[in-house]
């Protein structure tokens, strides 16, 4: 079966963005450990780096919990996999002292010389599309940013009050 239009927001992120619907929130919704999983080992470096700089606040607003590791995984993945291309247009190569850059030129068959694009450029712009997706998906991005709102002050009121009240 397919998914028709939107994919459904989160009850957190719902609940983050002050409910602008008004619709009730499920009551049945499963409610998963809101413990951040550990980073997986394969991550790149850079991958790495995102995890440890996302995590603690993707935590803090309960929008990360034992069951979306995979998810963010990937999306830190991708972020490190776009980086990677990045800094590839920025080595030298070692035959021309050059920098390597977003296009080369090759010699075809019949000795005409072309300048194509490499395809470390498609790679990371797919990479980078796939963060951005998955940034929406956890609330990163600026726009769901704008929709956010915490409540603030010094009354330390019950989580699950919170929730409740809407």
């Amino acid at each position: 079966m397919t998914q028709r239009g939107r994919p459904p927001k989160p009850s957190n992120l719902k609940v983050l963005e002050g409910n602008p619907g008004k619709r009730p929130l499920p009551e049945d919704e499963p409610n998963p450990k809101p413990v951040s999983p550990k980073p997986p080992t394969w991550l790149n470096t850079d991958a790495k780096k995102m995890w440890k700089r996302l995590e603690p606040e993707l935590e803090s607003m309960g929008l990360l919990t034992v069951v979306d590791g995979e998810a963010f995984a990937a999306a830190c993945q991708s972020y490190g996999v776009w980086l990677e291309c990045e800094k590839f247009f920025k080595k030298k190569n070692p035959e021309t002292g050059q920098r390597y850059g977003r296009t080369y030129e090759y010699t075809n068959k019949a000795g005409a010389t072309n300048i194509t694009e490499r395809p470390e450029v498609k790679i990371g712009q797919k990479a980078l599309a796939d963060f951005r997706a998955f940034c929406s998906e956890f609330g990163l991005t600026p726009a769901s940013r704008t929709r956010l709102s915490t409540k603030s002050g010094d009354s330390e009121e019950d989580p699950m009050e919170q929730l409740l009240g809407g």
